[in-house]
Protein backbone atom coordinates (compact mmCIF):
# COMPACT_ATOMS: atom_id res chain seq x y z
CA UNK A 1 0.00 0.00 0.00
CA UNK A 2 1.61 2.99 -1.20
CA UNK A 3 0.46 6.10 1.17
CA UNK A 4 3.88 7.11 2.07
CA UNK A 5 3.41 10.52 -0.22
CA UNK A 6 0.01 11.52 0.36
CA UNK A 7 0.05 14.57 2.07
CA UNK A 8 -2.46 16.80 3.79
CA UNK A 9 -3.86 18.39 0.43
CA UNK A 10 -4.29 14.92 -0.73
CA UNK A 11 -6.36 13.48 1.94
CA UNK A 12 -8.16 16.90 1.92
CA UNK A 13 -9.35 16.23 -1.41
CA UNK A 14 -9.92 12.79 -0.01
CA UNK A 15 -12.08 13.74 2.55
CA UNK A 16 -14.31 15.92 0.56
CA UNK A 17 -15.07 13.20 -2.12
CA UNK A 18 -15.71 10.32 0.57
CA UNK A 19 -18.55 8.10 0.03
CA UNK A 20 -20.04 8.00 3.59
CA UNK A 21 -23.58 9.21 3.62
CA UNK A 22 -25.62 6.68 2.56
CA UNK A 23 -25.41 4.66 6.01
CA UNK A 24 -23.55 7.94 7.77
CA UNK A 25 -25.51 11.01 9.48
CA UNK A 26 -24.64 14.20 10.00
CA UNK A 27 -24.22 13.78 13.20
CA UNK A 28 -25.18 16.96 15.83
CA UNK A 29 -22.51 19.12 17.29
CA UNK A 30 -24.38 20.74 20.41
CA UNK A 31 -23.15 22.86 23.66
CA UNK A 32 -22.08 20.83 26.82
CA UNK A 33 -24.39 23.36 28.95
CA UNK A 34 -23.23 22.40 31.99
CA UNK A 35 -20.03 21.19 31.83
CA UNK A 36 -19.28 24.51 30.12
CA UNK A 37 -20.53 26.04 32.78
CA UNK A 38 -18.85 24.65 35.51
CA UNK A 39 -15.45 25.08 33.34
CA UNK A 40 -15.41 28.20 32.34
CA UNK A 41 -14.95 27.69 28.80
CA UNK A 42 -17.51 26.57 25.87
CA UNK A 43 -17.35 22.63 24.97
CA UNK A 44 -18.90 20.98 21.83
CA UNK A 45 -19.73 17.51 21.77
CA UNK A 46 -19.20 16.22 18.29
CA UNK A 47 -22.57 13.31 18.46
CA UNK A 48 -20.93 10.23 16.61
CA UNK A 49 -23.14 8.40 19.34
CA UNK A 50 -26.33 8.94 17.13
CA UNK A 51 -24.65 7.30 13.94
CA UNK A 52 -27.13 3.90 13.49
CA UNK A 53 -24.28 1.65 14.32
CA UNK A 54 -23.56 3.88 17.24
CA UNK A 55 -19.87 5.17 16.32
CA UNK A 56 -17.86 7.05 13.68
CA UNK A 57 -16.83 3.50 12.73
CA UNK A 58 -18.88 3.08 9.70
CA UNK A 59 -18.28 6.53 7.63
CA UNK A 60 -14.07 4.78 7.00
CA UNK A 61 -15.85 1.19 6.80
CA UNK A 62 -18.05 1.99 4.30
CA UNK A 63 -15.72 4.36 2.00
CA UNK A 64 -13.56 2.00 1.77
CA UNK A 65 -15.89 -0.41 0.65
CA UNK A 66 -17.76 1.61 -1.53
CA UNK A 67 -14.88 2.18 -4.12
CA UNK A 68 -14.25 -1.40 -4.21
CA UNK A 69 -14.71 -3.01 -7.88
CA UNK A 70 -18.40 -4.90 -8.66
CA UNK A 71 -15.90 -8.22 -8.72
CA UNK A 72 -14.78 -7.40 -5.50
CA UNK A 73 -17.96 -7.10 -3.88
CA UNK A 74 -19.08 -10.18 -5.13
CA UNK A 75 -16.67 -12.21 -4.18
CA UNK A 76 -17.17 -9.92 -0.21
CA UNK A 77 -15.00 -8.70 2.36
CA UNK A 78 -13.82 -9.79 5.65
CA UNK A 79 -12.26 -7.91 8.56
CA UNK A 80 -11.33 -8.70 12.10
CA UNK A 81 -12.99 -6.62 14.80
CA UNK A 82 -14.56 -7.18 18.05
CA UNK A 83 -16.66 -4.29 18.57
CA UNK A 84 -18.09 -0.75 16.32
CA UNK A 85 -15.52 -1.14 12.89
CA UNK A 86 -17.59 -4.59 12.35
CA UNK A 87 -20.82 -3.31 12.87
CA UNK A 88 -19.40 -0.55 9.95
CA UNK A 89 -18.54 -3.33 8.21
CA UNK A 90 -21.69 -5.06 8.83
CA UNK A 91 -23.62 -2.58 7.65
CA UNK A 92 -22.06 -0.95 4.75
CA UNK A 93 -21.96 -4.66 3.32
CA UNK A 94 -25.47 -5.11 3.75
CA UNK A 95 -25.91 -1.66 1.26
CA UNK A 96 -23.75 -2.68 -0.52
CA UNK A 97 -25.24 -6.37 -1.29
CA UNK A 98 -21.90 -7.48 -0.39
CA UNK A 99 -20.59 -11.04 1.69
CA UNK A 100 -19.40 -9.55 4.75
CA UNK A 101 -16.87 -11.95 6.55
CA UNK A 102 -16.31 -10.97 10.20
CA UNK A 103 -14.04 -12.91 12.32
CA UNK A 104 -14.57 -12.20 16.39
CA UNK A 105 -12.61 -13.60 19.25
CA UNK A 106 -14.38 -16.19 21.00
CA UNK A 107 -14.13 -13.76 24.21
CA UNK A 108 -16.71 -11.78 22.45
CA UNK A 109 -19.50 -10.47 24.61
CA UNK A 110 -22.96 -12.35 22.80
CA UNK A 111 -24.53 -8.91 22.69
CA UNK A 112 -21.79 -7.38 20.20
CA UNK A 113 -22.15 -10.94 18.28
CA UNK A 114 -25.76 -10.82 17.85
CA UNK A 115 -25.31 -6.74 17.40
CA UNK A 116 -23.24 -7.85 13.94
CA UNK A 117 -25.31 -10.75 12.68
CA UNK A 118 -28.48 -8.99 12.98
CA UNK A 119 -26.79 -6.87 10.54
CA UNK A 120 -26.28 -9.88 8.17
CA UNK A 121 -22.83 -10.22 8.65
CA UNK A 122 -21.01 -14.45 9.05
CA UNK A 123 -19.59 -14.90 12.23
CA UNK A 124 -16.48 -16.12 12.89
CA UNK A 125 -15.37 -17.02 15.69
CA UNK A 126 -11.26 -17.45 16.61
CA UNK A 127 -9.09 -17.13 18.82
CA UNK A 128 -8.54 -15.38 23.02
CA UNK A 129 -8.35 -11.85 21.31
CA UNK A 130 -7.64 -9.05 18.39
CA UNK A 131 -4.53 -10.60 17.13
CA UNK A 132 -5.58 -14.10 16.68
CA UNK A 133 -8.81 -12.93 15.31
CA UNK A 134 -6.85 -10.68 12.54
CA UNK A 135 -4.36 -13.43 11.82
CA UNK A 136 -7.07 -16.05 11.10
CA UNK A 137 -8.97 -13.18 9.45
CA UNK A 138 -5.92 -12.94 6.86
CA UNK A 139 -5.85 -16.93 6.65
CA UNK A 140 -9.48 -16.16 5.09
CA UNK A 141 -8.51 -13.68 3.22
CA UNK A 142 -6.42 -15.19 0.92
CA UNK A 143 -8.01 -18.71 0.63
CA UNK A 144 -11.28 -17.22 -0.19
CA UNK A 145 -10.52 -13.98 -2.05
CA UNK A 146 -12.21 -11.61 0.30
CA UNK A 147 -11.17 -8.06 0.27
CA UNK A 148 -9.97 -6.94 3.80
CA UNK A 149 -11.15 -4.04 5.46
CA UNK A 150 -8.78 -2.93 7.69
CA UNK A 151 -10.12 -1.06 11.02
CA UNK A 152 -7.85 1.70 10.87
CA UNK A 153 -4.61 1.68 8.42
CA UNK A 154 -6.37 2.33 5.30
CA UNK A 155 -6.10 6.01 3.39
CA UNK A 156 -10.00 4.90 2.34
CA UNK A 157 -10.92 4.44 5.27
CA UNK A 158 -8.71 7.36 7.30
CA UNK A 159 -10.73 9.86 4.60
CA UNK A 160 -14.08 8.24 5.68
CA UNK A 161 -13.10 9.43 9.03
CA UNK A 162 -11.87 12.41 8.77
CA UNK A 163 -15.30 13.90 7.17
CA UNK A 164 -16.08 14.11 11.35
CA UNK A 165 -13.98 16.97 11.14
CA UNK A 166 -15.49 18.51 7.88
CA UNK A 167 -18.76 18.62 9.87
CA UNK A 168 -17.22 20.18 12.67
CA UNK A 169 -15.91 22.85 11.13
CA UNK A 170 -18.99 23.58 8.59
CA UNK A 171 -21.07 23.66 12.25
CA UNK A 172 -19.06 25.79 13.85
CA UNK A 173 -17.45 28.75 12.10
CA UNK A 174 -16.40 30.97 14.68
CA UNK A 175 -13.51 30.64 16.73
CA UNK A 176 -12.59 27.33 17.86
CA UNK A 177 -9.07 26.21 19.86
CA UNK A 178 -8.61 22.70 20.13
CA UNK A 179 -10.58 19.20 18.94
CA UNK A 180 -9.86 16.12 21.09
CA UNK A 181 -9.99 13.01 19.83
CA UNK A 182 -9.42 9.47 21.01
CA UNK A 183 -6.67 6.83 19.88
CA UNK A 184 -7.01 3.48 19.29
CA UNK A 185 -5.25 2.53 16.16
CA UNK A 186 -5.16 6.03 14.38
CA UNK A 187 -7.88 6.36 12.02
CA UNK A 188 -10.03 8.74 13.55
CA UNK A 189 -7.50 10.97 14.47
CA UNK A 190 -5.32 11.01 11.32
CA UNK A 191 -8.24 12.00 9.29
CA UNK A 192 -9.40 14.73 11.42
CA UNK A 193 -5.72 15.80 11.93
CA UNK A 194 -5.14 16.02 7.84
CA UNK A 195 -8.46 18.00 7.27
CA UNK A 196 -8.20 20.36 10.06
CA UNK A 197 -4.61 21.54 9.58
CA UNK A 198 -5.36 21.33 5.74
CA UNK A 199 -8.38 23.67 6.25
CA UNK A 200 -7.93 25.78 9.66
CA UNK A 201 -4.49 25.35 11.05
CA UNK A 202 -4.54 27.18 13.66
CA UNK A 203 -7.13 25.25 15.28
CA UNK A 204 -5.26 22.39 17.65
CA UNK A 205 -5.71 18.58 17.50
CA UNK A 206 -5.40 17.18 20.78
CA UNK A 207 -4.63 12.76 20.35
CA UNK A 208 -6.16 11.51 23.69
CA UNK A 209 -5.07 8.07 25.12
CA UNK A 210 -6.04 5.68 28.18
CA UNK A 211 -2.81 5.77 30.86
CA UNK A 212 -3.20 2.07 30.16
CA UNK A 213 -3.59 2.16 26.25
CA UNK A 214 -0.90 4.33 25.18
CA UNK A 215 0.73 2.87 21.88
CA UNK A 216 0.70 6.05 20.10
CA UNK A 217 1.94 8.19 22.75
CA UNK A 218 5.09 5.69 23.67
CA UNK A 219 5.47 5.43 18.94
CA UNK A 220 5.86 8.91 18.95
CA UNK A 221 7.94 9.39 21.91
CA UNK A 222 9.88 7.02 20.24
CA UNK A 223 10.20 7.42 16.80
CA UNK A 224 8.58 4.63 15.47
CA UNK A 225 5.77 2.06 16.32
CA UNK A 226 6.20 0.49 19.68
CA UNK A 227 4.03 -2.76 20.50
CA UNK A 228 2.61 -2.89 23.60
CA UNK A 229 2.96 -6.12 25.65
CA UNK A 230 -0.68 -5.49 27.30
CA UNK A 231 -3.27 -3.00 27.39
CA UNK A 232 -6.31 -2.04 29.28
CA UNK A 233 -9.21 -3.26 28.51
CA UNK A 234 -11.81 -0.74 30.08
CA UNK A 235 -11.50 1.53 27.33
CA UNK A 236 -11.86 -1.51 24.42
CA UNK A 237 -12.38 0.68 21.68
CA UNK A 238 -9.50 2.07 22.00
CA UNK A 239 -7.47 -1.28 23.51
CA UNK A 240 -4.95 -1.54 20.28
CA UNK A 241 -1.50 -2.80 21.01
CA UNK A 242 0.28 -1.31 17.94
CA UNK A 243 -0.99 1.57 16.31
CA UNK A 244 -1.13 1.43 11.84
CA UNK A 245 1.53 2.33 10.30
CA UNK A 246 0.23 5.11 8.05
CA UNK A 247 -1.89 6.54 10.84
CA UNK A 248 1.43 6.43 12.91
CA UNK A 249 3.03 8.65 9.99
CA UNK A 250 0.02 10.97 9.91
CA UNK A 251 -0.28 11.66 13.71
CA UNK A 252 3.61 12.04 14.12
CA UNK A 253 3.21 14.91 11.66
CA UNK A 254 0.23 16.93 12.54
CA UNK A 255 -1.22 15.88 16.10
CA UNK A 256 -0.27 19.21 18.17
CA UNK A 257 -0.22 17.57 21.77
CA UNK A 258 -1.13 14.08 23.40
CA UNK A 259 -3.24 13.00 26.37
CA UNK A 260 -3.55 10.79 29.15
CA UNK A 261 -6.64 10.40 30.99
CA UNK A 262 -7.36 7.34 33.66
CA UNK A 263 -10.19 5.33 34.59
CA UNK A 264 -11.78 7.17 37.28
CA UNK A 265 -11.78 10.25 34.99
CA UNK A 266 -13.11 8.27 31.98
CA UNK A 267 -16.14 7.48 34.45
CA UNK A 268 -16.22 10.73 35.66
CA UNK A 269 -16.75 11.92 31.77
CA UNK A 270 -19.49 9.42 31.12
CA UNK A 271 -21.59 10.96 33.66
CA UNK A 272 -20.86 14.63 32.40
CA UNK A 273 -21.94 13.78 29.02
CA UNK A 274 -25.26 11.74 30.55
CA UNK A 275 -25.80 14.76 32.74
CA UNK A 276 -25.55 17.41 29.05
CA UNK A 277 -27.18 14.77 26.53
CA UNK A 278 -29.36 11.98 28.65
CA UNK A 279 -26.87 9.68 26.69
CA UNK A 280 -24.57 6.85 27.88
CA UNK A 281 -21.05 6.73 25.80
CA UNK A 282 -18.81 3.59 26.33
CA UNK A 283 -15.46 4.31 27.52
CA UNK A 284 -13.83 5.53 24.56
CA UNK A 285 -16.17 7.89 23.39
CA UNK A 286 -16.04 10.01 26.90
CA UNK A 287 -11.98 10.56 26.50
CA UNK A 288 -12.12 13.29 24.88
CA UNK A 289 -14.45 15.13 27.44
CA UNK A 290 -11.96 13.92 30.35
CA UNK A 291 -8.99 15.06 28.48
CA UNK A 292 -10.97 18.31 27.97
CA UNK A 293 -11.32 18.73 31.86
CA UNK A 294 -7.75 17.75 32.61
CA UNK A 295 -6.68 20.67 29.91
CA UNK A 296 -8.78 23.07 31.51
CA UNK A 297 -7.40 22.41 35.00
CA UNK A 298 -3.41 22.15 33.52
CA UNK A 299 -3.72 25.48 31.59
CA UNK A 300 -6.35 27.64 33.54
CA UNK A 301 -8.28 28.30 30.63
CA UNK A 302 -11.39 31.14 30.43
CA UNK A 303 -13.38 31.33 27.54
CA UNK A 304 -11.88 29.34 25.02
CA UNK A 305 -14.30 27.17 22.86
CA UNK A 306 -13.13 23.26 22.45
CA UNK A 307 -14.61 20.29 20.77
CA UNK A 308 -14.59 16.96 22.14
CA UNK A 309 -15.40 13.80 19.57
CA UNK A 310 -17.85 11.63 21.30
CA UNK A 311 -16.60 9.06 19.00
CA UNK A 312 -18.99 5.67 20.72
CA UNK A 313 -21.95 4.70 22.41
CA UNK A 314 -21.55 0.79 22.79
CA UNK A 315 -21.71 0.26 26.61
CA UNK A 316 -22.55 -3.09 27.75
CA UNK A 317 -25.48 -2.39 30.27
CA UNK A 318 -23.74 -4.25 33.28
CA UNK A 319 -20.45 -2.15 33.32
CA UNK A 320 -22.60 1.26 33.97
CA UNK A 321 -22.49 0.11 38.15
CA UNK A 322 -18.67 -0.07 37.88
CA UNK A 323 -18.58 3.51 36.19
CA UNK A 324 -21.35 4.98 38.34
CA UNK A 325 -19.25 3.80 41.27
CA UNK A 326 -16.07 5.05 40.15
CA UNK A 327 -17.77 8.52 38.44
CA UNK A 328 -17.91 10.50 41.89
CA UNK A 329 -14.43 9.24 43.20
CA UNK A 330 -13.01 10.21 39.48
CA UNK A 331 -14.42 13.69 39.87
CA UNK A 332 -13.45 13.93 43.23
CA UNK A 333 -16.71 14.69 44.39
CA UNK A 334 -16.85 11.29 46.74
CA UNK A 335 -13.41 10.95 48.93
CA UNK A 336 -12.76 7.64 50.60
CA UNK A 337 -11.32 7.08 54.22
CA UNK A 338 -10.05 4.09 56.39
CA UNK A 339 -11.14 5.38 60.02
CA UNK A 340 -10.01 3.84 63.39
CA UNK A 341 -12.83 4.31 66.13
CA UNK A 342 -12.29 3.40 69.42
CA UNK A 343 -14.29 0.33 70.47
CA UNK A 344 -16.11 2.30 73.16
CA UNK A 345 -19.43 2.84 73.64
CA UNK A 346 -20.38 6.23 71.90
CA UNK A 347 -17.68 6.37 69.88
CA UNK A 348 -20.05 5.63 66.46
CA UNK A 349 -22.28 8.54 67.45
CA UNK A 350 -19.46 11.09 68.03
CA UNK A 351 -17.74 10.41 65.31
CA UNK A 352 -20.84 11.05 63.57
CA UNK A 353 -21.39 13.95 64.68
CA UNK A 354 -17.74 14.97 63.54
CA UNK A 355 -18.91 14.42 59.97
CA UNK A 356 -21.40 16.79 60.28
CA UNK A 357 -19.28 19.57 61.87
CA UNK A 358 -16.01 18.99 59.12
CA UNK A 359 -14.66 22.23 57.86
CA UNK A 360 -16.22 24.03 55.16
CA UNK A 361 -19.57 23.01 55.91
CA UNK A 362 -21.38 19.51 56.03
CA UNK A 363 -21.08 16.43 54.07
CA UNK A 364 -23.40 13.31 52.75
CA UNK A 365 -21.98 10.41 54.05
CA UNK A 366 -22.05 8.52 50.56
CA UNK A 367 -21.07 4.87 52.18
CA UNK A 368 -20.24 3.36 55.69
CA UNK A 369 -18.89 -0.64 55.99
CA UNK A 370 -18.12 -1.85 59.61
CA UNK A 371 -18.07 -5.08 60.78
CA UNK A 372 -16.92 -5.86 64.87
CA UNK A 373 -13.70 -7.46 64.70
CA UNK A 374 -11.36 -6.09 67.76
CA UNK A 375 -12.05 -5.42 71.59
CA UNK A 376 -10.49 -2.22 71.48
CA UNK A 377 -10.86 -0.22 67.99
CA UNK A 378 -12.89 -0.69 64.90
CA UNK A 379 -11.81 -0.32 60.90
CA UNK A 380 -14.49 1.47 59.19
CA UNK A 381 -14.24 2.22 55.40
CA UNK A 382 -16.05 5.72 55.09
CA UNK A 383 -17.15 7.48 51.94
CA UNK A 384 -18.43 11.32 52.18
CA UNK A 385 -18.91 13.63 49.44
CA UNK A 386 -16.48 16.78 48.97
CA UNK A 387 -16.58 20.25 47.95
CA UNK A 388 -14.32 20.36 45.15
CA UNK A 389 -10.83 18.56 44.54
CA UNK A 390 -7.80 17.93 47.06
CA UNK A 391 -9.93 17.89 49.87
CA UNK A 392 -9.51 14.24 50.59
CA UNK A 393 -6.18 15.37 52.89
CA UNK A 394 -7.71 17.58 55.03
CA UNK A 395 -10.31 15.15 56.02
CA UNK A 396 -8.12 13.03 57.05
CA UNK A 397 -5.98 15.65 58.85
CA UNK A 398 -8.77 16.53 60.64
CA UNK A 399 -10.07 13.04 61.74
CA UNK A 400 -7.20 12.38 63.03
CA UNK A 401 -6.78 15.88 64.88
CA UNK A 402 -9.88 15.29 66.84
CA UNK A 403 -8.62 11.16 68.01
CA UNK A 404 -9.78 9.50 64.65
CA UNK A 405 -6.96 7.70 63.11
CA UNK A 406 -7.16 8.60 59.38
CA UNK A 407 -5.92 6.90 55.91
CA UNK A 408 -7.02 8.20 52.76
CA UNK A 409 -7.95 6.11 50.49
CA UNK A 410 -9.29 8.27 47.55
CA UNK A 411 -6.98 7.47 45.35
CA UNK A 412 -6.27 3.34 46.48
CA UNK A 413 -6.74 1.14 42.91
CA UNK A 414 -7.20 -1.59 45.82
CA UNK A 415 -9.52 0.06 48.06
CA UNK A 416 -11.63 1.59 45.01
CA UNK A 417 -11.88 -1.75 43.16
CA UNK A 418 -11.81 -4.77 45.95
CA UNK A 419 -11.52 -3.79 49.29
CA UNK A 420 -14.22 -1.61 49.80
CA UNK A 421 -16.70 -4.62 49.25
CA UNK A 422 -14.58 -7.17 51.85
CA UNK A 423 -15.16 -5.62 55.08
CA UNK A 424 -16.95 -7.76 57.19
CA UNK A 425 -16.63 -11.85 58.04
CA UNK A 426 -17.07 -13.92 60.99
CA UNK A 427 -16.70 -12.45 64.09
CA UNK A 428 -16.14 -14.72 67.84
CA UNK A 429 -17.31 -10.71 69.62
CA UNK A 430 -20.60 -10.31 67.74
CA UNK A 431 -22.87 -12.10 71.05
CA UNK A 432 -26.66 -11.55 71.07
CA UNK A 433 -26.55 -9.90 67.25
CA UNK A 434 -29.84 -9.25 65.33
CA UNK A 435 -29.30 -8.41 62.14
CA UNK A 436 -31.92 -5.55 60.39
CA UNK A 437 -32.40 -4.03 56.88
CA UNK A 438 -33.40 -0.68 57.63
CA UNK A 439 -34.87 2.16 54.98
CA UNK A 440 -33.58 5.17 55.57
CA UNK A 441 -35.10 8.52 54.32
CA UNK A 442 -31.91 10.31 52.70
CA UNK A 443 -32.00 13.46 54.48
CA UNK A 444 -29.90 15.21 57.03
CA UNK A 445 -30.71 13.79 60.64
CA UNK A 446 -31.82 10.21 59.56
CA UNK A 447 -28.93 8.49 61.03
CA UNK A 448 -28.45 10.34 64.62
CA UNK A 449 -32.12 9.91 64.89
CA UNK A 450 -31.62 6.41 64.21
CA UNK A 451 -28.59 6.67 67.12
CA UNK A 452 -30.80 8.49 69.13
CA UNK A 453 -33.29 6.10 70.17
CA UNK A 454 -30.42 3.07 70.91
CA UNK A 455 -30.48 2.20 74.34
CA UNK A 456 -26.99 3.20 75.34
CA UNK A 457 -26.38 -0.42 76.45
CA UNK A 458 -26.76 -1.67 72.55
CA UNK A 459 -23.77 -1.76 70.57
CA UNK A 460 -23.41 -1.20 67.07
CA UNK A 461 -21.29 -4.58 65.57
CA UNK A 462 -22.26 -4.25 62.18
CA UNK A 463 -22.95 -1.48 59.95
CA UNK A 464 -23.36 -1.29 55.59
CA UNK A 465 -24.41 1.68 53.79
CA UNK A 466 -24.11 3.18 50.62
CA UNK A 467 -25.64 5.55 48.73
CA UNK A 468 -27.93 4.56 45.94
CA UNK A 469 -28.89 8.18 44.09
CA UNK A 470 -32.40 7.54 45.49
CA UNK A 471 -34.44 9.69 47.40
CA UNK A 472 -34.14 6.98 51.02
CA UNK A 473 -31.33 4.52 51.53
CA UNK A 474 -30.92 0.81 52.27
CA UNK A 475 -29.23 0.34 55.51
CA UNK A 476 -28.05 -3.01 56.99
CA UNK A 477 -27.29 -2.90 60.31
CA UNK A 478 -25.96 -5.43 63.25
CA UNK A 479 -27.32 -4.71 67.00
CA UNK A 480 -26.32 -6.53 70.01
CA UNK A 481 -29.04 -6.84 71.91
CA UNK A 482 -29.79 -8.82 75.22
CA UNK A 483 -32.32 -10.91 75.37
CA UNK A 484 -33.72 -9.29 78.36
CA UNK A 485 -34.30 -6.24 76.31
CA UNK A 486 -36.63 -8.28 74.06
CA UNK A 487 -39.65 -5.81 74.43
CA UNK A 488 -37.76 -2.55 74.37
CA UNK A 489 -35.98 -3.09 71.00
CA UNK A 490 -39.46 -3.76 69.88
CA UNK A 491 -39.94 -0.46 71.22
CA UNK A 492 -37.22 1.15 69.20
CA UNK A 493 -38.52 -0.41 66.19
CA UNK A 494 -41.69 1.25 66.21
CA UNK A 495 -40.24 4.95 67.64
CA UNK A 496 -38.10 4.69 65.03
CA UNK A 497 -40.72 4.05 62.43
CA UNK A 498 -38.45 3.20 59.18
CA UNK A 499 -39.78 0.37 57.27
CA UNK A 500 -37.10 -2.75 58.45
CA UNK A 501 -36.62 -6.52 57.79
CA UNK A 502 -35.24 -8.60 60.32
CA UNK A 503 -32.41 -10.94 59.09
CA UNK A 504 -30.91 -12.80 62.08
CA UNK A 505 -32.28 -16.09 60.53
CA UNK A 506 -30.87 -15.92 57.02
CA UNK A 507 -28.75 -18.41 56.06
CA UNK A 508 -26.29 -16.19 53.85
CA UNK A 509 -25.48 -14.18 57.26
CA UNK A 510 -25.11 -17.52 59.08
CA UNK A 511 -23.06 -18.52 56.98
CA UNK A 512 -20.58 -15.68 55.84
CA UNK A 513 -21.09 -13.01 58.76
CA UNK A 514 -22.49 -15.26 61.80
CA UNK A 515 -19.82 -17.08 64.26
Amino acid sequence: MKTKNLTPADYLKKILNARVYDVAIESALEPARNLSRRLHNKVLLKREDQQPVRSFKLRGAFNKMVQLTPEQLAKGVICASAGNHAQGVALGASRLGSRAVIVMPTTTPQLKVEAVKALGAEIVLFGDGYSDAYAHALQLQEAQGLTFVHPFDDPEVIAGQGTVAMEILRQHQGELHAVFVAIGGGGLISGVANYIKAVRPTVKVIGVQMNDSDAMMQSVAAGKRVNLNDVGLFSDGTAVKLVGAETFRITRGLVDAYMKVDTDAVCAAIKDVFVDTRSIVEPAGAMAVAAIKQYVATHKTRGETYAAILCGANMNFDRLRFVAERAEVGEEREALFAVTIPEERGSFKRFCSLIGELPGGPRNVTEFNYRISDATSAHVFVGLTTHGKGESPKIAANFSKHGFAAIDLTHDELAKDHIRYMVGGHSSLAKDERLMRFVFPERPGALMKFLSLMRPGWNISLFHYRNQGADYGRILVGLQVPKADTRAFAQFLEALAYPYVEETANPAYRMFLQQ
